[in-house]
């Protein structure tokens, strides 16, 4: 029987069978999954509430324990900081993850979070460098449950996104998955395996990702939304990935490796991340009001109820723990927060703000023109500075960061904070301070966090993300399974409360850096005391 047709009453029943107990020592529960949704604001959960189904969202946030009101406490509101803080349960000054890109001086190149060259891919032809996480500064909630059930207990993360399943996954993850942006074909680091699983080498065989390819994606009522046209120079990741396809293909593959590993089935209790890419994919393109990302979530909660009626069926949902979370939100696309509501936003073009930047800083040092900063494309908060154009000018850190500081309040910012007055902790003594603080690693060399006033976005189209405001830092967080008393909770909460909530519940330690709390208001009595 499928779990949609389960009725509430049963359902219930069903999960108060299963031992109020909870010890991963012993299985109990079988199987924690977390899903992670890129790019995922809770007022998603409001807008389209009436038209889910009972057995996906709903079951998380009205049969589960839903916080409506959790938010990070930190400014870098993007993928790869938001991804470790879950994880991790602490924030970027004590994981060290910054940004999902950062500018390596030595190297002259830029690099994400989780470049490692001395490691390479596995599951394609060649040996190009490939990703692990060793930037990362404290070990995950997956790391824990390996190390406090002397590794009988299985770790797994599946991703789009070499970041998400890396930092997720952590140090000691039995199998961290992504794609092949080109092709779709699934991969790893040789940082966790010598070469792909069995199960693994015959889903990529099977040529499940090829059929995705000049296909319709269509809504409820069959209006065609977006054609996968395959052209020479199309990627998986670009064309497919920003489709309901995309999450259809990554909750595939995660019942193939359920099956395939019979995760849930072990001596201790497993754990299972999926970070689901498309949302944000799409997000960024047409941004958080189009119909067309209605249109995601409304399939992706039919897609999630399969799922979690699959879980039921192999393992039973009384032997399993979901959580619902996300690394990140997302602005409104700024022309229409400026035309329809009259508020004032723009659109910042990074390439013009970097060329005005650098033109800015060879004339007050009279140097000829060089590029003293470095920044991504579409990220206007991290400015990365070059320590060989400034040491040319005999300008030292300190005085380098300020510097460029002071020209980007010329060039419209409202603020800046350099990694020297992180360091030191020279910020105000308020809310604001401790959020910046929390923004602060202790890596990439030089750089400035640059605040841009609200409703600023990069890009020539579409939207962005990663300051400081609610609308980046608020995301779902939602527990469901024998521990928790369902209902909605408003009282404060964090991302970084999820980590050692489970591992409260579990039994074990949680991660050494963890911040949060254990959300005690969330549990049944004999659970809570």
């Amino acid at each position: 029987m499928k779990l949609r047709k389960i009725s509430a009453a049963l359902l219930l029943a069903l999960i108060l069978t299963g031992a109020a107990f909870a010890s991963a020592y012993h299985a109990q529960p079988k199987l924690v999954v977390i899903v992670i949704i890129d790019q995922f604001r809770p007022d998603y959960l409001e807008r389209a509430r009436d038209q889910f189904g009972p057995s996906g969202f709903r079951l998380l946030t009205e049969r589960g324990a839903y916080f409506s009101s959790c938010a990070y406490d930190y400014a870098n509101t993007e993928t790869a900081p938001g991804h470790a803080t879950l994880a991790t349960g602490a924030y970027s000054d004590a994981h060290g993850i910054l940004a999902n890109e950062m500018w390596e001086e030595q190297g002259e190149r830029w690099i994400t979070a989780v470049s490692d060259d001395s490691v390479h891919v596995v599951g394609m032809l060649g040996a190009a460098p490939s990703a692990s996480p060793h930037n990362l500064l404290s070990e995950t909630l997956g790391d824990e449950l390996k190390m406090s059930t002397q590794n009988r207990s299985r770790v797994y993360t599946v991703s789009l996104k070499d970041r998400a399943a890396v930092l997720t996954g952590g140090f000691s993850a039995d199998g961290a998955f992504w794609i092949d942006q080109l092709s779709g074909t699934w991969i790893s680091s040789s940082f966790y395996m010598k070469e792909l699983p069995k199960w693994v080498q015959d889903f990529n065989a099977s040529g499940r990702a090829a059929k995705y390819w000049n296909r319709d994606w269509t809504n409820a009522a069959g209006n065609i939304l977006q054609h996968t046209t395959r052209e020479s120079n199309s990627r998986f990741y670009d064309v497919i990935g920003g489709t309901g396809f995309g999450n259809e293909y990554e909750l595939e593959f995660a019942r193939a490796l359920v099956t395939s590993t019979n995760l849930g089935d072990g001596p201790a209790t497993d754990l299972l991340v999926i970070s689901l890419s498309p949302n944000d994919i799409l997000g960024h393109r047409v941004g958080p009001d189009s119909p067309r990302m209605k249109a995601m979530w409304l399939e992706m909660d039919r897609q999630l109820a399969d799922f979690f009626a699959f879980l039921g069926q192999r393992i039973g949902l009384a032997n399993v723990w979901l959580v619902l979370s996300s690394d990140h939100g997302v602005a409104p696309v700024a022309e229409e927060v400026r035309d329809k509501n009259r508020i004032a936003a723009k659109r910042v073009d990074v390439p013009l703000l970097m060329a005005r930047l650098n033109v800015a800083i060879s004339k007050r040092l009279n140097r000829p023109a060089s590029e003293f900063v470095h920044s991504g494309d579409y990220d206007f908060e991290h400015l990365y500075l070059s320590e060989r154009a400034f040491a040319a000018g005999k300008v030292k850190e300190a005085e380098a960061e300020r510097m460029v500081g002071e020209e980007l309040l010329k060039l419209g910012y409202s603020g800046y904070y350099t990694r020297t007055q992180l360091q030191e902790g020279r910020v105000p003594p308020n809310e604001t301070g401790r959020r910046l603080l929390h923004s602060y690693a202790p890596i990439a060399g030089w750089w400035v966090l640059g605040l841009q006033p609200p409703f600023a976005v990069s890009g020539a189209s579409g939207t962005s993300h990663g300051s400081p405001y609610f609308y980046d830092t608020h995301i779902p967080l939602a527990f469901f399974g024998a521990p928790f008393e369902a209902g909605v909770y408003r009282t404060h909460c964090e991302p970084v409360d999820m980590a050692p909530t489970l591992a409260s519940l579990l039994g074990i330690s949680a991660p050494s850096k963890t911040i949060g709390r254990v959300l005690t208001e969330a549990l049944r009595r004999e659970n809570a005391r």
